[in-house]
């Protein structure tokens, strides 16, 4: 069996396993632990859904249905990359790349009619979004920087925008009627199952069927207002011209895959209303979606010369938009997957508040976050930077979190449960017994959605922030409202089981806006704080806070302990990997940094080395602490700027680094014997590996794809340094 999963996936982080991964795997087999890969890439996903359309040989596995199965294993040792989080335009993009290489895949039916379309598309519904993550996270989520990366944050702090006082900078929310407004919420007595439908004026229609539920879990329901929702667009749109600042939108569409799509689509047509008033019946016959953004919309209507007019008419009258790469005319609206709340809004906030414009500037911005669920928090970052100025990352303290995140808790569990209402009447959830367990009055086009999450991980969750706190004894807060339905349902088990633990006195119970002021207050001190959150807030401020402190949250350790003995080692955030790629290609430099690799390295091999008594595999871990220091210490992380060293050339150091550390420790000699000749290699081959490894900087470098890469072409481009691969193979 094997010891470790490496998971295969996609963009940056894949790009830079090309290199990295053999590197590891000639390592490890010193010390008898072997390194496995599993492919949880959206291409790989893609493939092994549609067997029935592939030859023989393109036909893969799933792996990850096989890796849900070992997770709830204790043998599960599996580390963990990041992987796309599709949306719709990426899984088309996917689709057509892979049907060019030769697989004769289905289209993916944009309006299914027939039952074999229909069941085509619920096959591709099923990849997109967070598809993957609910799948492996059978574990709650202990999240933190790594002591040697927060020192070294401290002792070389990253540049931090200046905030001014007077700054319009502002988030702009739902004053009602969204999900946070509307939510309710019921902890269940016992097992039981529940059916969702929708009772109209003509009869009723059933959503979802057979829902099962156990005895203690929470259960959610929640409909944001469509209505209302375009109202307050229009609304800042017109106050975001007023104030002279950017119009930016911040959704999470890449994994609230359901909701958030439909917002933006809401958004786009709101922006365009002109054009979409004018030019409805032209642009319903040319399949516009605005769910898929302003750059398929430009894309379908490129040959009609009247409606481009008036778009550009349109968007010249409307405020600036915020922009992804004004250099290529890339809006904020261009594609719903380019614009991610968790890493765009705390880029934002690092940057003093500022965004780019069309015109390549940066400009104050109103930062719109139409539900109110977490907003608070990003407003009163913004509000406590105004008025104390920017974060020091030389002096600041840390944010440290323990999230609720098993077996699809809180929001990440809705997608199966989310609807856009097809016509105006009353949805329910029925239980079992008849009991309806919630109910709303919708309109048509309202979303609704519910969620849940069980005993066991919130009780686990409990648990592992107990264990945090008395490991780290500093200040602990669980960012919970107690006038928010689901958070008076999650409090009514934290505060029980702190009073049992007789620790209750440890813990503070927040709103997160005031979670967000206190946490802010007590890092500024230079203190740290561990913050206790829900899933979707964990996801938010694990790039929120190590952005501040850190410059990215891809330099974060991320351990999860799962629930049945098992680790998945998490390697942080690929919310950038595509702008690292788009640079590889065009200059064959890639910026993207393993040191969240790295560190989730050093935790997996502790782990084995405790869960099989292996001694070398903890040499090796141990090995790779050290290897990691000095990864910082010497400054030997990418450069962002071509021409300068790169992530190659950081494995190159690593694996030096590394070695040395296993020559030179006395706890196992015959692991000192196998690396000195190999240390004494790598150091000897130093001026060659760095020239080979420069010489290839600065041109454009063919992959062979982008979902699916040419693995002959990804290995030419990774592992340009015959020097190097000579030691290595």
């Amino acid at each position: 069996m094997t010891d470790i999963i490496y998971t295969k996936v996609d963009e940056a982080p894949e790009l830079a396993s090309a290199s990295f991964l053999p590197i590891l795997q000639k390592f490890s087999a010193a010390a008898g632990v072997t390194i496995g890969t599993k492919d949880i890439s959206l291409a790989g996903r893609i493939l092994a859904a549609f067997p029935d359309y592939l030859s023989e040989e393109q036909r893969q596995p799933d792996d990850l249905a096989e890796l849900g199965r070992l997770v709830k294993t204790a043998d599960a040792n599996v580390i963990k990359l990041p992987n796309i989080s599709a949306s719709v335009p990426q899984l088309v993009a996917a689709v057509k790349e892979l049907q060019a290489k030769g697989y004769a895949l289905p289209d993916y039916p944009e309006a299914p009619q027939t039952d074999a379309e229909k069941a085509v598309r619920a096959k591709y519904d099923a990849l997109k979004g967070s598809a993957v993550n609910p799948v492996l996270r059978e574990g709650n989520s202990d999240r933190r920087a790594a002591k040697a990366v927060k020192n070294f944050a401290q002792n070389n702090p990253h540049r931090m925008g200046d905030w001014s006082a007077d700054s319009k900078t502002r988030v702009s929310s739902m004053n009602g009627n969204d999900f946070f407004s509307n939510e309710k919420s019921a902890t269940l007595p016992e097992d039981t199952t529940a059916k969702i439908v929708l009772e109209t004026a003509d009869g009723e229609i059933i959503l979802k069927n057979d829902i099962r539920y156990t005895a203690g879990t929470v259960v959610d329901a929640t409909f944001m207002s469509a209505a209302a929702l375009k109202e307050f667009l229009a609304a800042e749109i017109e106050s975001t011209k007023s104030d002279g600042t950017l119009f930016s939108l911040h959704l999470k569409s890449t994994m609230m895959k359901v909701s958030d799509p439909i917002i933006f689509g809401h958004a786009v047509k709101t922006f365009l209303a002109p054009v979409f008033q004018a030019h409805g019946s032209a642009l319903a016959e040319l399949g516009v979606n605005p769910n898929f953004g302003l750059g398929d919309l430009l894309e379908r209507v490129k040959d009609n010369a009247d409606i481009l007019a008036d778009i550009n008419s349109c968007i010249a009258a409307r405020p600036p938009m915020y922009m992804v790469d004004s250099d290529k005319g890339i809006s904020n609206l261009h594609v719903s997957s380019d614009v991610i709340i968790d890493a765009s809004m705390p880029a934002l906030i690092r940057a003093g508040g500022k965004g780019w414009g069309p015109d390549g500037q940066e400009s104050d911005t109103n930062c719109v976050i139409p539900d109110n669920s977490y907003a608070p928090v990003y407003d009163e970052t913004i509000k406590f930077f105004k008025q104390n100025g920017k974060l020091n990352p030389a002096t600041a303290g840390t944010v440290q979190n323990v999230g609720l995140m098993a077996q699809k808790a809180e929001e990440y569990g809705s997608h199966p449960t989310t609807f856009e209402v097809p016509e105006a009447g009353t949805v329910k959830m029925i239980l079992a017994d008849g009991t309806v367990l919630h109910e709303h009055t919708v309109e048509a086009g309202d979303i609704w959605r519910s969620a849940s999450t069980k005993k066991a991980p919130i009780e686990d969750w409990v648990n592992l922030a107990i264990s945090r706190q008395k490991a780290e004894n500093c200040n602990a807060i669980f960012w919970l409202d107690a006038d928010r339905a689901h958070d008076a349902e999650l409090i009514a088990y934290v505060k029980p089981l702190l009073d049992a633990k007789g620790v209750a006195d440890k813990f503070d119970i927040m709103t997160p806006r005031d979670a967000t002021r206190a946490s802010l207050e007590i890092i500024t001190k230079g203190k740290n704080s561990i913050a206790i959150t829900g899933n979707v807030l964990r996801d938010y401020l694990t790039d929120l806070f190590p952005i501040l402190e850190l410059a990215t949250s891809a330099k974060m350790l991320s351990v999860v302990k799962l629930m049945n003995g098992g680790g998945l080692f998490e390697t942080g955030a690929g919310g950038s990997a595509p702008k690292h790629v788009q640079q590889l290609n065009e200059e064959n430099h890639l910026r993207w940094d393993s040191l969240g690799e790295f560190c989730a390295l050093g935790e997996s091999l502790t782990f084995l080395a405790e869960a099989k008594n292996n001694s070398k595999a903890r040499v090796l871990g141990q090995a790779v602490d050290a290897a990691t220091q000095s990864i910082l210490d010497e400054s030997r992380s990418p450069s962002r700027k071509v021409g300068e060293p790169d992530n190659r050339n950081s494995h190159y150091w690593f694996a030096r680094y590394w070695a040395n550390a296993l020559a030179t420790q006395n706890s196992d000699a015959e692991l000192a014997a196998h690396f000195a000749p190999i240390a004494k290699a790598l150091t000897e081959g130093e001026e060659a590996i760095l020239a080979e490894l420069a010489a290839v900087q600065g041109t454009a470098a063919d992959l062979g794809g982008y979902y699916r890469t040419d693995a002959d072409k990804t290995v030419a481009v990774m592992r340009p340094s015959a020097t190097l691969n000579a030691i290595i193979d």
